[in-house]
């Protein structure tokens, strides 16, 4: 059985920093691909950041050059390191992979950045 356990959400200043993780379980990470969407109320659930099983990434431009996603195989976690954060980047964060046909999801980690 698959499992997706983020961590790391919580509450930050503007211009502050949070580092959220996602621990895989019943999965072979490394032959996964990974992303961390994400959903404010009142709007659609969108791509935050993914990364290839080769290590090539991909961002959303509102979080370019702020937000870094990494994968760390031999523990099974991938990373979203958040930095300068803005009002506008409050929301549900979300743990995805995919693997072959298959997706899996996390339960989700609330980030809210306010002053």
């Amino acid at each position: 059985q698959v499992q997706l356990v983020e961590s790391g959400g919580g509450l930050v200043q503007p211009g502050g920093s949070l580092r959220l993780s996602c621990a895989a379980s019943g999965i072979i990470l490394s032959s996964s691909a990974m992303g961390w969407f994400r959903q404010a109320p009142g709007k659609k659930c969108e791509l935050v950041a993914d990364i290839t099983r080769t290590g090539s990434t991909n961002y959303a431009d509102s979080v370019k050059g702020r937000f870094t996603i990494s994968r760390d195989n031999a523990k099974s976690t991938v990373y979203l390191q958040m930095n300068s954060l803005k009002f506008e980047d409050t929301a549900v964060y979300y743990c995805n992979v995919v693997s072959g046909k298959y997706s899996y999801w996390g339960q989700g980690t609330q980030v809210t950045v306010s002053s």
